[in-house]
């Protein structure tokens, strides 16, 4: 990997550390997530997909919108395993429209 290259991803990995942190301080639903962590996470799954030219290529409120349905996701998923039997049972029900 050329110098420009490694320069561009580091910015990549600021800009999205940037926003994760705004996203952090904004919405409650993310204030368990670690900064790091997460900024790490997306940043790695952006990189994989699209070039570092490409992700600074798109618009901050875009970018914002990507990684707000990517954390929104990722909080929602471990909601389930909170739930108590009882808790599911209802759940369940609820689903299946009894």
């Amino acid at each position: 990997m050329n110098k420009t290259a490694v320069d561009m991803t580091g910015e990549v990995r600021t800009r999205i550390s940037e926003i994760v942190e705004n996203l952090i301080q904004s919405k409650s639903i993310f204030q368990k997530f670690d900064p790091d962590e997460m900024s790490k996470m997306l940043s790695d799954g952006m990189l994989e997909t699209w070039s570092p030219e490409q992700v600074m290529e798109i618009p901050d409120d875009e970018l914002t919108d990507i990684m707000k349905d990517i954390m929104v996701f990722k909080a929602m998923s471990g909601l389930l395993a909170d739930l108590t039997p009882e808790e599911m049972e209802i759940f369940d029900a609820a689903v299946a429209g009894r």
